[in-house]
């Protein structure tokens, strides 16, 4: 079995061996995979600044811990034990989060082969390692009959898992889960402070789908059967597959819903496997399609595209391998898993993604993921699309390519409750916008009569690396009782100059019980964010964020809390590695180490000639908070920085605020 450790960078495999119709599956040998880790920020940093915040801030770090102990007893249900660490043990809590995120950053530039340990690594960071996967032995004969029969065992496995995950269920309960999806995709909102009948039937529905995933669904079992397909994408089979069918003759009549030359096509019983041929097709794809298998063309993918469309059709697959391809799915219609598990993958070409809500790698009670290997690709989505789970996985792997990715809001890295939602990409100059559609509530209290086209007026995001849960907000303890905590949602890019834009709650956000995390491993980036973005959050919430190199650039549309910004016992820390000369633009904002209300967070500079614009936070604690800035090499410039009644900031110094705050230039 392969599993991860708590920091998920080491693999321990063991040996597994099925036989099925004749077919060997057994593990992959830890020699498959390359691993090149990347330094982690948190433990050098961490020895770096510790004994000064000890040294100025000992009694009042104590207090806030204290505080921040009490997690465990504040009404929520499904509590992850990684925000419990971060919010009880900030500093180890932090260093966990970024150990498992480094850990996913590093297996996703291992390739595709290491697909398989990459699900396992998001589903041991939210505590449920699956169970004994199995890795498919591919047949050494390059007939097409051996990969059909490949393709058969393969999909029958996934199948015979996903029984077994669902087995406690009913068939009423089966439905309910397979239906509820849309609801969520529909209704889902972080806060609800006034409930009707109809708010509280929802809710009610809501934990009656959560409690089914975590109490009677085997979710080991479920996330198996992902492990399992997510074989399929390794490239030499895949190159393999194609060559074995390259000629074959097309079939004489082409199934329902399919154009274009059609080279196979198999009835098993757990749908048709269809292999298309090298020239353009179009698929108009419903619950009768099981696999589908595109050797090459520009074509086209309609319906349900690596998606169900009925609650028996439990796995699903879609793999096109070359040409520019166009993607429409219908809503909760590609890559996802719902009730089951759903997966895409993509070889090469320049592709773009029409994404209705649900769709784009997002799981709900179930596993979607979608893997692109090449080419230049837009990801357009509306909400709930993008690498974003309520109840599962879900996730997009972009391997390669300048590619963008766009979204009204939980989106691009979103973890729900119960869920685990990521978005990783690993070369490339790419674009990440979430946001600048749906107004945020926050304009009701602060700019009623704001218009859109106002630069004051606010969206919601939810998105680019943010977990997010369900905090009902009333006076009685029994409602409040029936909130639903957060996930983990993550964005992680490894290369590239890119460019990220966030509204309200983004880019290593959390949000009641929620852990956002952002890493970006390398470039000169661009970092815009809003209200909360940046390792920013509220409610018992933990994020991390850090850019690892480059010469980047931080701005913020505002109005507060941005980088390493902390609310209402929540834990945040914002960094900066290496040695980049950075710019920090925040006239509109404040942050770079602000906590309020029992909070704790920092921001951590490490080095460079860096300019500060920031006319508010940088070391800003109020009401029993901890905060710290440290900015610890470098000659840097102070062009705007907070009135301070203990002295100005800048370089080599370090100003104490006794009510919980340091600043410290190096």
């Amino acid at each position: 079995m392969i599993r991860l450790s708590s920091t998920g960078r080491d693999l321990v495999l063991g040996t597994f061996v099925v036989l099925l119709a004749g077919c060997v599956l057994t593990t992959i040998s830890s020699d498959d995979v390359p691993f090149a880790f990347f330094q982690p920020a948190v433990p050098r940093l961490r020895q770096a600044v510790q004994g000064e915040l000890t040294r100025h801030l000992a009694a009042q770090q104590a207090a806030t811990l204290k505080e921040l102990a009490n997690a465990s007893v504040e009404p929520a249900v499904f509590k992850q034990p990684l925000v419990l660490q971060s919010l009880t043990d900030p500093w180890a809590g932090i260093a966990t989060l970024e150990q498992q995120g480094q850990g996913i950053a590093n297996l996703a530039r291992a390739g595709s082969q290491a697909l398989p340990a990459l699900i396992a690594a998001l589903e041991t960071g939210m505590d449920r390692a699956p169970a004994a996967p199995l890795t498919v032995h591919f047949p050494s004969e390059r007939e097409p009959e051996e990969f059909l029969t490949t393709l058969i065992v393969t999909e029958r496995a996934a199948h015979r898992l996903r029984e077994q995950a669902l087995r406690r269920l009913s068939p009423e309960e089966r439905q309910f889960l397979f239906d509820h999806a849309a609801s969520l995709v529909q209704r889902f909102t972080p806060q609800v402070s006034e409930i009707g009948d109809e708010t509280m039937a929802q809710l009610d529905a809501d934990r009656r789908f959560l409690r089914l995933i975590g109490e009677q669904v085997d979710y080991h079992s479920l996330a198996a059967a992902a492990l399992v397909v997510a074989q399929l994408a390794d490239e030499a089979w895949l190159q393999q597959l194609k060559e074995a069918f390259q000629g074959r003759p097309a079939v004489a009549v082409n199934p329902v819903g399919v154009t274009g030359t059609v080279l196979l096509m198999k009835e098993t019983s757990d749908g048709l496997i269809v292999i298309g041929g090298p020239g353009p097709n179009r698929y108009e794809l419903d619950q009768k399609i099981a696999v589908v298998i595109d050797l090459g063309g520009d074509d086209t993918y309609r319906g349900a595209i690596a998606a169900a469309t009925d609650v028996r059709q439990g796995v699903s697959v879609v793999v096109d391998l070359d040409g520019n391809d166009v993607y429409q799915p219908s809503p909760l219609g590609l890559a996802t898993g719902r009730a089951g598990v759903g997966l895409l993958i993509d070889r090469t070409g320049d592709d773009v993604y029409d994404l209705a809500p649900g769709s784009g790698g997002t799981g709900f009670a179930g596993l979607g993921i979608l893997l692109d290997l090449t080419g230049d690709d837009q990801y357009k989505g509306t909400k709930f699309t993008q690498g974003a789970a309520v109840g599962g996985l879900g996730l997009l792997l972009d391997q390669a390519g300048s590619d963008t990715y766009t979204s009204f809001g939980y989106a691009v890295g979103f973890g729900g409750p119960l869920g685990v939602g990521a978005v990783i990409d690993a070369a490339g100059n790419d674009r990440y916008q979430c946001g600048g559609r749906d107004p945020s509530s926050y304009n009701a209290v602060e700019g009623p009569d704001r218009q859109p086209d106002d630069p004051l007026f606010q969206y919601d995001c939810f998105g680019l690396g943010a977990g997010v849960g369900t905090r009902i907000f009333t006076r009685d303890p029994e409602q409040r009782a029936k909130s639903l905590a957060g996930g983990w949602g993550l964005l992680i890019d490894l290369a590239g100059d890119d460019r990220y834009r966030g509204s309200n709650f983004s880019q290593g956000a959390g949000y009641f019980f929620g852990a956002g995390l952002k890493l970006d491993l390398a470039g000169n980036d661009e970092h815009v964010a809003a209200r909360y973005g940046l390792a920013a959050g509220a409610h018992w919430a933990t994020g991390l964020f850090v850019d690892y190199g480059g010469n980047d650039r931080y701005t913020s549309t505002g109005p507060f809390y941005n980088g390493g910004a902390a609310w209402d016992h929540s834990v945040m820390v914002g960094i900066d590695a290496g040695p980049g000369d950075d710019q920090y633009d925040l006239q509109g904002s404040d942050g770079l180490g602000l906590a309020d209300r029992q909070a704790w967070s920092l921001f951590l500079e490490e080095g460079g000639r860096d300019r500060y614009r920031v006319p508010r936070g940088m070391g800003t604690a109020l009401n029993a908070s901890l905060s710290g800035f440290f900015d610890l090499a470098g000659e840097d410039e102070y062009a705007l920085v907070p009135p301070s009644g203990l002295g100005r900031r800048g370089n080599r110094q370090t100003l104490v605020d006794s009510a919980g705050a340091l600043f410290q230039d190096r």
